[in-house]
């Protein structure tokens, strides 16, 4: 791994020169996506929309997903969602929320009890209302919109408050494009993709202050070189950990989309797009949009102790 580059040394690609061009692009998604969200909406979970979840354990070995299906479909009860989860004997069973008061959601389960009978270990039954669905609706979009806040306060106290905007920018731009793609393809949207678009979130601002370190310590280094070759030249000298870090992280959401079962495949796709896009946001936005903010290079103190000009202005990268 100690040679392995997936980036080779010494890149030069101007991403800054291509910013007209990734503005654009963005543009268009973020249209997309808000078009998406309100003419089709998102697909939400039960947890979003209230029902009812029941968790059982077949007797008879591996549960058979398609006779369940099958058992299950023939009630009347609206959506039916089985899925297996942990071991192959273990079922979650999701039904859409009945229409009238609990009694209506009880002969809902009493109907699934008498289909399945004693052939299943009954381990949880859940009702979710929608006074809660609401709740957890609301937390949710609270704590994408209190992390996004405090990310800006981070960025900003820790760099400047250009840095901050451009963070935030690129972020929302994740956030949206996520909801975008569930809205696309109509993927069940529930509390597991709001975990997901907060890790997407913290990924994403790990990456971007990578690179944001990187600028501001060219900025101390090299302060009379042009700013978008200047930003050109921190992106491509940290694209190549940027990149590593994507890959690796890719390749162990691919084996969790892929093998964990269909539980954690909504998560596991919010996340895949989630680094994709967050990597890109990191580089071909938060970066190149700090052209139009005025950055200090440091103060006239600085310019006066500081003998790396000097030593740069001879050729020394």
């Amino acid at each position: 791994m100690k040679h392995l580059h997936l980036v080779p040394a010494g890149t030069t690609i101007d991403f800054v020169g291509k910013k007209i061009m990734f503005f654009a692009f963005s543009v268009v998604l973020i249209l997309a996506s808000l078009g998406l969200f309100g003419t089709k909406g998102l697909n939400y979970g039960i947890d979003f929309k209230g029902g009812i979840m029941m968790e059982v354990r077949t007797k008879s070995g591996p549960a058979d997903i398609g006779q369940l299906r099958d058992q299950l479909g023939g009630l009347g009860l609206g959506e039916v969602s089985i899925q297996e989860f942990g071991e192959p004997e273990e079922v979650l069973i999701r039904i859409q929320r009945q229409e009238g008061d609990e009694k209506a959601q009880q002969r809902a389960v009493l109907a699934v009890k008498d289909v399945l009978k004693d052939s299943v270990e009954y381990r949880r039954t859940e009702f979710v209302g929608p006074k809660v669905s609401e709740e957890l609706f609301m937390d949710g979009v609270m704590a994408v919109s209190f992390a996004i806040a405090a990310i800006l306060v981070y960025i900003w106290f820790r760099f400047e408050w250009q840095f901050g905007m451009g963070a935030v920018i690129a972020l929302i731009h994740d956030v949206i494009s996520t909801i975008g793609i569930f809205a696309l393809l109509g993927m069940e949207f529930n509390l597991s993709t709001v975990a997901a678009i907060l890790t997407i979130a913290g990924y994403s601002i790990n990456d971007t202050v990578v690179v944001y370190d990187r600028v501001r310590e060219n900025l101390r280094k090299y302060k009379k070189m042009e700013l978008p070759e200047l930003l050109n030249k921190s992106v491509n000298e940290t694209l190549s950990r940027t990149v590593m870090t994507s890959v690796t992280t890719l390749l162990a959401l691919l084996a969790l989309y892929i093998l964990g079962g269909e539980v954690i495949r909504g998560f596991s796709f919010a996340m895949i797009w989630g680094i994709l896009i967050g990597t890109y946001s990191s580089i071909c936005l938060a970066v190149p949009i700090l052209t139009y903010f005025a950055i200090r290079r440091g103060d006239e103190e600085e310019d006066e102790n500081s003998e790396i000009e000097k030593v740069e202005g001879e050729g020394t990268a």
